[in-house]
């Protein structure tokens, strides 16, 4: 039996041997035949006004005696530029569509303090802003995703935020901004009108949001050459509507359309289970849960081959990660939560999915970069710890604007727990920019290493190098006390003869390698 994909889920035998066998699966690459390529803004983040994320998790003020660059964390921000973040997206979130933009500008001390209704009942004294946002992505060498505010807000108020931040002109609206302290506009990679209109955004119906996304983008304009990508609020379930109605009703300025989708280990919003302490049914449940973002992107690309077959519209999954239930004695509205290997074994399976699907996922953004869901990153006052999330998105860095290489996948069998079963190995391969063939392989069953064999047609491969990340446990995790229980380890492997290459790849792990000739 054989499989053909740009990327592939992968079944392999439970038993594991070093040589190898007529029953073990085997990886064909073919270098010749070059897919889509994987935009780097897949590799995107998210920073919402929402608990610790961003007051704390990146913004201290000048004066915190945590060290700091003009009141950002320089510990946080020098552990972002390490994973090259691509792209930041902000204010929100349910939190864009009440932010009143005009509250985070100006000097700080004379900024209006509000309630934020969506995330705790806390004060939003607006410390951080427009001025600290982009302040943080020029730091990060990152790029801006503004999300406006439709729900709460008006066409005038949306307009007049985007001619602030990138107004060239003598308006009034411009001179405003130099007059706080930026003279040059901003660049605004992306812009959305809009977040989770079907939900916490003004729970509309699709037809309802499309005339409504008509109405505002009239009037958001920017001077010629600096126009964003513009993003409509789309849909987060099977029911690919949002997606149909928007493709076929908006008539102004649309480049994207939005998709949000949170992996729940047992389905259930009232009980989603835990962080930490699982057991293998969870494990598995989680799997199973997270797999299902490639059925959403199918559907969803289906209706737009058929409403836009030239292929104009991005499909941009701009919420996705792990929401597990509140951790005892902390405040349930911040969302903080731990993060396991479990959950690094979840990043890397929608990255394998994202790059199946490049033709249109040409953008997404994880849920969240710091303190907050599946976050890179938690903080404890002057302490920080990295997450076995962040050392994926580590990992996979090199496959930011590579191409996408098609390969096919002999001898696939599965991971079984009960009656159920999943795909034992997730892979991905691709060509980067430095020319290098990588090739991704993930392996969902934590019980049982798997020996994969890896060629590429017209090359005999000699080696493998790369990093890996395991544990010996399900939900083994970073701590402040032990920070490194989980980080990435170096990885080799040698042909044997003319043979194809043999690739061991532990239980529970994440592996990513640059396949030499």
């Amino acid at each position: 039996m054989k499989l053909k994909h740009y990327f592939a889920v992968v079944a392999v035998s439970l038993t594991f041997s070093v040589f190898a066998a007529e029953d073990n699966p085997k990886i064909t690459i073919d270098s010749t035949r070059p897919g889509a390529t994987i935009n780097r803004d897949i590799y995107g983040q998210f920073a919402e006004h929402l608990g610790r994320g961003i007051y704390e998790g990146i913004w201290v003020g000048k004066d915190s005696e945590i060290e700091n660059i003009n009141g950002f964390r320089t510990d946080v921000i020098e552990a972002l530029r390490e994973i090259n973040v691509p792209l930041v997206r902000w204010p929100g979130g349910c939190f864009a569509d009440e932010y009143r933009w005009r509250d985070g500008i100006g000097p700080r001390d004379q900024r209006p303090v509000r309630v934020n209704t969506h995330w705790g009942g806390v004060e939003e004294d607006n410390a951080f802003g427009t001025h600290e946002f982009f302040e943080l992505v020029e730091l990060l060498g990152a790029e801006a995703y503004v999300n406006g505010n439709l729900g709460t807000g008006n066409p005038r108020e949306m307009a007049e935020w985007l001619e602030y931040m990138t107004g060239t002109s003598n308006s009034v609206v411009v001179e405003e901004r130099r007059k706080n302290g930026r003279d040059a506009p901003w660049k605004i990679a992306y812009f959305g009108v809009g977040n989770e209109a079907w939900g916490c955004g003004g729970h509309m119906r699709p037809a309802y949001y499309a005339d409504l996304y008509n109405h505002f983008a009239t009037f958001l304009k920017t001077p010629r050459g600096s126009e964003p990508k513009f993003v409509a609020s789309g849909g987060h379930t099977t029911d690919t509507s949002w997606t149909d109605v928007l493709s076929k009703n908006v008539q102004r300025q649309m480049d994207g359309i939005s998709f949000h989708f949170y992996t729940l280990p047992t389905a259930n919003w009232d009980d989603k289970g835990e962080s930490t302490g699982f057991p293998e049914d969870q494990w598995f449940a989680t799997l199973w849960q997270t797999l299902r973002m490639d059925e959403f992107i199918r559907l969803n690309k289906k209706v737009l081959d058929k409403n836009d077959p030239e292929k104009k519209l991005g499909f941009y999954v701009d919420e996705w990660g792990t929401w597990y239930n509140p951790e005892e004695g902390r405040e349930p509205g911040f969302l903080y939560q731990q993060n396991t290997l479990r959950d690094a074994v979840v990043a890397a399976l929608n990255f394998n999915v994202f790059h199946e699907h490049a033709d249109r996922v040409h953008m997404t953004n994880i849920a969240q970069m710091v303190n907050v869901l599946q976050a890179m990153i938690l903080t404890d006052k002057e302490k920080m710890v990295l997450t076995p999330t962040y050392h994926v998105y580590d990992l996979y860095q090199v496959f930011q604007d590579a191409t996408a290489l098609p390969f096919e996948i002999e001898n696939p069998s599965s991971y079984r727990v009960g009656d159920q079963s999943l795909p034992g190995i997730s892979a991905s391969a691709a060509r980067g920019k430095d020319g290098q063939i990588y090739l991704s392989l993930v392996n969902l069953d934590p019980n049982q290493s798997q020996n994969i064999s890896v060629d590429v047609k017209g090359l005999e491969l000699t080696r493998a190098d790369g990093r890996l990340i395991t544990a010996d446990t399900m939900d083994a995790h970073n701590t402040f006390v032990a920070p490194n229980q989980i980080v990435p380890g170096d990885y080799q492997a040698e042909a044997e003869g003319s043979g194809a290459l043999q690739l061991e790849v532990p239980a529970k792990s994440v592996l990513v390698v640059a396949l030499k000739n």
